[in-house]
């Protein structure tokens, strides 16, 4: 088995500063507390449609920047998943390590 280039709970720490940051950003108030089962996108959740999408774009650029991973996190194949991958944060790093996976399986 192959270890990823980032662990878990760097990918986490990236998607809760991620979106602390747009939080913030938007004037939209922070929880007391965000872990994976923070809910994301849906109903009950933090962010908006547009919150979201500034949220995918930066954790795409922070995934390049800091990693040096080239992610589309917006496809096709996200937008038709039964459980979507936008849902909470642990969902989130659950498809992020999936895509890590495949992308480091091709090196």
């Amino acid at each position: 088995m192959t270890s990823l280039p980032v662990s878990r709970t760097n990918l986490a720490n990236l998607v809760i500063t991620s979106l602390r940051d747009v939080l913030e950003q938007s004037g939209r108030p922070l929880p007391a507390t965000i872990d994976e089962s923070t809910l994301l996108f849906g109903k009950g959740a933090l962010l908006d449609s547009l919150a979201l999408v500034t949220m995918v774009v930066d954790l795409e650029q922070r995934l390049e920047e800091e990693y040096g991973l080239a992610l589309t996190l917006a496809d096709d194949r996200a937008m038709s998943q039964r459980n979507s991958p936008f849902r909470s944060v642990g969902a989130l790093v659950d498809y992020l390590e999936q895509l890590i996976t495949e992308e480091h399986g091709r090196d």
